[in-house]
């Protein structure tokens, strides 16, 4: 919430400047954000007049003006603005101004002629695209004759820039500051001030508002609160500038004085009001209801929407007006036409609009407040202001009485404390007067009872209701820099992790020493990625209410994930990226369960190079062999009993088929390493990229293995090669596996050093090479022991794979 101070200023009397007070209200409860001085960094702009106006002779888009910035001589401006016309008032940058950015404002020539300045548009001195009126969105700024801007004086406080304005953080519960008069009160308390509001006088004419309009709430829980109130006559036209400086320091865009106002008394009360042209209702009507299924409403944004039965609606008696609470409908929407003016103000369900507003991802001021809360005592109020401004810049005609549809009871809460109680809570010796003096400030009432107090709380801090929240009121107050400093006593306790910890620790840890860098990212993906990179059946889990479309199931991968992540790192020229993620999925075994198991996983993933070229080599590009070397030698410091093994699958659609392998140990899958398939890596936008994920539970079950000393061997290993001829489908895998059966307890190291297929070997076929040592710890080993073993591997070859010995 933006707070303008020179507003402030009208209901409380403020006794420091704008940074003290943000200052102090930080420490008081309330953060305030930033403070926003709109004409800092700016200079030399003043209010000029256009007196003669001619055409460029050499641009037929230019014009060359001669303009009155109250210098002995006029200046010569050369101007491109397709609204410039002759004795408008406008903003000029004279030479060596400072406009935003801090552009500088130079003498100069456009096509040969001279121009001493410029005229500004509003964009061009700092203003938001968002809140400059459409009269003025592409050409200069027009003062109104409202203004009475004088000419050659700084335009600043004509346009509202000379005002401080307090970004105040407000908190869910502090919804009460989301309007000027509850700011008041809250700025008023911390220098023991009294705010002073005028209440709003109206003229009504006798013409009934029941006759006009009737009002009707279909179920008070919809809107407990629901007020109408009927203005003819209504002249629609600009609002004037005084009122536009404050809604555009705000952040909302001037429209025209109907809308405007229903803007403007949301700031000034916190309650959002809103506005239908009378003669474009279908019926004298207005009903709160809940919408039909699939019904259909086009908002003011001009957006189109199926509704649902959750969502509330203001109608007539033939379709929906509007989203209640959030945006009103295009069809009865305020336009230059409208004479006759519909101002409703109301208490929506929270639950259902902030239900509705999140599913359509239409968040609007009005939403935000119904969401949090508003002052059910001022809605009557703030209706009436609105008819009185109403009233006064529209020439409107108000109509007797306002409708009631609802009303939900107005009566302040209640609450009893002890002052000693408070004391105690707080540490501190604050006086009872003290403390009655304190909610008193705030706009409480007090009444003494013996050792207690009966608070009696204003509807407008509906967030107060126990006494947890009198002590917080006033000790914030009193100023927790009071509060006396005491160290904590109590026992102490050694902290520690678990066993299931530390093994998440670990496998962080030895990732890190690896060389990855370590990724966080949202649980929360769209159906493809949550679901992608599975190998097993299960079902994702949807939430009911997602922040986005793009965050709707909860992730059965990490994967996905990272993938995002290193898109993120390559977008930026970062293309050499090795990432890993540890973190929970939530797979769920049946599709009608309606909550997910959740497990830890651990994942990683690779694209551009894993070596990068230097004097002594060349540079060497991320490979599945690469990665499965850094998944086994994770696996192996996990220090596991079990053996490791890798089956080749093609049942992983997002992976190579030819380069994608699951991880067994025990036979038990684990996980999966591979290579993202060239497609889909396309799709994305990504380079060769390999990538791993291991399930962290079912290799935390496994048990540890007891590692044990063995001494180095004093007797000396004996080595033979062996190359064999084999089918193209036969694995590394198979032949090592068969070469560690037959080899004997000796057989210490297999080791394949070549592969070979083409000329001299038949189509179908490839000669692989293996290195093999053998060890005795105890003796030296024999050539007859050696070739006894040695013989066995090859005839084992032989019958297995048909093997041909070279």
């Amino acid at each position: 919430m933006r707070i303008s101070t020179n507003w402030l200023a009208e209901y409380v009397n403020l006794p420091e400047t704008p940074m003290q007070i943000a200052e102090k209200e930080t420490v008081t409860g309330i953060e305030v954000d930033d403070v926003i001085q709109p004409a800092a960094g700016l200079k030399n702009l003043v209010v000029g007049q256009i007196k003669q106006l001619q055409q460029h002779p050499n641009a037929d888009h230019l014009h060359v003006c001669q303009v009155d910035v109250g210098q002995d001589e006029l200046l010569q401006i050369v101007c491109g603005a397709p609204n410039v016309a002759l004795n408008q008032l406008v903003i000029v940058a004279l030479p060596s101004a400072r406009i935003a950015n801090n552009e500088k404002i130079k003498k100069g020539k456009f096509r040969g002629v001279e121009s001493q300045g410029m005229l500004c548009a509003l964009q061009e001195i700092g203003f938001d695209e968002s809140v400059i009126p459409d009269e003025y969105k592409d050409g200069i700024y027009i003062f109104p004759t409202d203004a009475q801007a004088k000419i050659g004086e700084s335009v600043f406080k004509y346009l509202g820039m000379d005002d401080t304005i307090l970004d105040f953080d407000i908190t869910p519960n502090r919804a009460d500051t989301l309007g000027m008069r509850g700011t008041a009160w809250e700025v008023a308390a911390m220098y023991d001030e009294k705010p002073h509001f005028e209440k709003p006088q109206i003229q009504e004419s006798s013409t009934p508002t029941a006759d006009l309009l009737q009002v009707q709430v279909t179920d008070e829980h919809l809107a407990p609160t629901y007020r109408a109130r009927v203005i003819q006559n209504v002249q629609v036209q600009p609002s004037p500038l005084w009122m536009q400086r404050r809604l555009w320091n705000n952040g909302i865009k001037p429209i025209n004085n109907v809308v405007d106002i229903t803007n403007y008394v949301m700031l000034e009360y916190g309650q959002p009001l809103h506005a239908y042209d009378y003669d474009r209702l279908a019926s004298q009507q207005l009903i709160v209801r809940l919408a039909q299924e699939n019904e259909q409403l086009t908002t003011l944004n001009g957006n189109d929407y199926n509704l649902s039965g959750q969502d509330i609606v203001i109608a007539d008696e033939q379709h929906a007006l509007g989203l209640a609470g959030i945006m009103g409908g295009n069809e009865s929407k305020i336009s230059s036409k409208t004479t006759t003016v519909v101002l409703e103000a109301g208490v929506f369900n929270s639950v259902r609009i902030r239900k509705t507003a999140q599913k359509y991802n239409l968040r609007t001021d009005a939403s935000t407040r119904f969401e949090k809360g508003v002052d059910v005592s001022a809605t009557a109020e703030a209706l009436d202001r609105a008819a009185q401004l109403l009233q006064q810049l529209a020439n409107g005609t108000i109509t007797n009485g306002q409708l009631v549809g609802s009303q939900t009871a107005t009566e302040p809460i209640e609450v009893v404390v002890s002052p000693q109680h408070i004391n105690h809570v707080l540490g501190t010796n604050i006086k009872t007067a003290e403390m009655q003096a304190i909610l008193e400030r705030l706009g409480f009432g007090v009444v003494q009872n013996g050792d207690k107090m009966t608070v009696i709380v204003p509807r407008r801090r509906w967030d107060i209701s126990i006494e947890a929240d009198i002590i917080e009121e006033v000790v914030r107050i009193y100023g927790f820099d009071k509060l006396p400093s005491t160290l904590p006593v109590g026992a102490q306790t050694i902290g520690g992790y678990n066993p299931h910890q530390q093994f998440l620790r670990r496998a962080r840890s030895l990732m890190r020493s690896l060389g990855y860098d370590e990724a966080i990212s949202y649980a929360l993906l769209n159906q493809t990625e949550a679901k992608a990179f599975t190998y097993n059946k299960t079902y994702l889990t949807k939430v009911d209410w997602p922040m986005t479309h793009d965050h709707e199931y909860l992730r059965l991968n990490l994967i996905s994930g990272l993938l995002n992540d290193l898109l993120y790192n390559v977008a930026r020229k970062q293309n050499n990226v090795a990432l890993f993620e540890q973190g929970r999925v939530f797979p769920k075994n049946d599709v009608a369960a309606v909550r997910p198991h959740e497990v830890e996983y651990l994942a990683g993933a690779v694209t551009g190079n894993i070596e990068d070229k230097n004097w002594q080599n060349s540079e060497r590009l991320v490979d599945f062999f690469a990665i499965k070397g850094d998944v086994e030698e994770l696996l192996m410091s996990l220090n596991k009993q079990a053996v490791i093994s890798y089956q080749a699958t093609d049942q992983i659609k997002q992976l190579h088929p030819g380069q994608t392998a699951l991880i067994l140990m025990d036979e038990k899958v684990v996980g999966f390493v591979g290579t993202v398939h060239p497609g889909y890596a396309k799709k994305l936008g990504l380079a060769t990229t390999v990538v791993f994920q291991l399930n962290l539970d079912e290799i935390e079950t496994l048990a540890d293995k007891t590692n044990i000393y063995v001494p180095a061997a004093k007797f000396p290993p004996v080595s033979r090669d062996i190359a064999l001829v084999v089918p193209q489908t036969v694995t590394h895998a198979a032949i090592e596996n068969a070469i560690r059966q037959a080899g004997g307890k000796y057989l210490v190291n297999i080791n394949l050093f070549d592969i070979y297929a083409g000329k001299n070997i038949k189509n179908g076929y490839k000669s692989v090479a293996y290195n093999l040592v053998f060890q005795n710890q105890a003796a030296t080993l024999t050539d007859m022991e050696v070739n006894q073993h040695f013989e066995q591997i090859k005839q084992i070859l032989q019958e297995q794979f048909g093997a041909e010995i070279r």
